[in-house]
Order: C-alpha cells, then structure tokens, then sequence
C-alpha cells in the first residue's frame, strides 16, 4: 500500500484505531472519509479536521451498506482502499441464554458487516491503480480470550476470510491488495479499556503499524511486536501457556 495519495474510506472511523489511522492517513496526504452509525460525532470530526469526509453507515444493515456504495460511488469515483474497522467486543457468558443476542450482535457487526462491505466495495476498486482492502482483525484471532468468546471467533474468521481473499483476488489479476492489521489489546473505549495498563498506548500501536507498513508496503499482515507473542503461539508451541496467560487476564 502506498502511503499518499490515496482515497480511503474508514468504517468505525469515529473513535479508537478507526479514527487513529483516519487521522493519520489524513495528515500523510490521503483523501480520508470516515464512516460511522453516528452522525454527530462524524459533524464533529469533519468540523475539527477540515479535508475529511464523513459518511454515515451501519455496517449490521445491509440497506445502509448499499446506499453508502452508491453515495461513495458517485461522490468518490477515486476510491482505491477500503479500511473494514467497525467493530464491537462485548464480554458474554455462555452459560446465560439471554445472552445470545450479544453474540449475535458481534456476528452481524464484526463478521457479516466485513464480508457485506467487501462485496459492496470490491467493485469500485477493481481496476484502480494501488487498490488495498485491509480488514482489522485481533491478536485474539489467534488466541482466544474466553470472556469475549464470539468477539474472539469473529476475529478468526476474519483471519481466514482475509486469506481466502488475498488468493481469490491475485488469481483473478485484479490488483487488489489484502492487508490484515493484527492489534494487541490498545487503549481505546473497546472492552473499556481506556486506560489499561495491560493494553498498548493508542498513539504507540498507529505509529508502530504505520512504520510496518512504511517499512513493507507489500506486507499481508501488519503485527506490532506486542500482539507477535499472540499471532505465533500456535507455531512456536506457547498456545496452552498464553491461552491461559490471556484467560486470567
């Protein structure tokens, strides 16, 4: 992925690692349009950042989704990168069956809002110079955390969709890059964990992630040294020792 000149549209992109990277993005010479369900605080940012575009998008309605496809078509033919963010991470009990919706919830957001964008999106950036889709996952795609265990196996099928994609879209020759972003636990408002001293400073994770990137623009994954213990555990046989690190926590 290249670094500038880029047009990029964000979903999640009001708070936490979506609005990170927006900004940052932003600041490097991108076009930037965040996408959010609120339309508040999208007036808010665009009103405090002049040059970025807000959209409003609920990536659990598929008529939200659609309509957001021909808004961004016919207001950015230029879009080149797709950045999937939007996210919730809920904790659950699974012994509580009124607990189910939550589940839910993070299959329709997390899991099925990534694959609808994709198809959506796929089409306005088939053909285009640099095109990128890059899909955040979790270092707990590779390791679960048992409080949030939907949250979790959202994350690994991401993971695996991610693959499935890279492969299908190079045998196709359409140019597409696929980049999956692996974050550690950060100190966002996902899970509360603001201010977690167990979790990577905001700031620390969007510049270490966008040095990676800098560093190997080609990269499939973007893992910063916090979240590697995580993402390799199952290869260097420390699964059981960090599962059950990560089950304490």
């Amino acid at each position: 992925m290249k670094m500038t000149g880029n047009t990029i549209l964000i979903t999640g992109g009001t708070s936490g690692i979506g609005l990170g990277l927006a900004l940052r993005l932003h600041e490097a010479g991108n076009k930037v349009i965040v996408a959010g369900r609120r339309k508040e605080l999208l007036d808010e940012i665009t009103a405090e950042h002049s040059g970025i575009d807000a959209l409003v998008l609920d990536v659990a309605d598929r008529d939200s989704i659609a309509r957001a496809r021909e808004t961004v078509a016919a207001s950015h033919p230029g879009l080149n990168v797709l950045v999937n963010n939007a996210g919730i991470m809920l904790r659950e009990n699974l012994l509580d069956p009124a607990e189910l919706p939550v589940a839910e919830d993070h299959v329709a957001t997390n899991f099925l809002g990534t694959i609808r964008m994709t198809y959506a999106f796929l089409p306005l950036l088939a053909g285009k110079d640099d095109a990128v889709v890059m899909n955040v996952t979790s270092a707990l795609a590779f390791v679960p955390f048992p409080s949030t265990p939907t949250y979790s196996a959202t994350k690994a099928a991401l993971h695996s969709f991610s693959e499935s994609l890279r492969i299908q879209l190079a045998g196709a020759g359409g140019g597409v890059q696929v980049i999956e972003v692996v974050p550690p636990g950060v100190r966002t408002t996902l899970l509360g964990q603001e201010d977690s001293d167990q979790s990577m400073p905001l700031d620390d994770f969007l510049s270490e992630t966008l040095d990676l990137l800098r560093e190997k623009p080609d990269a499939k994954e973007l893992v910063v040294e916090r979240a590697g213990f995580i993402r390799d555990a199952q290869a260097n046989g420390s699964y059981d020792d960090v599962l059950a690190m990560i089950s304490g926590s």
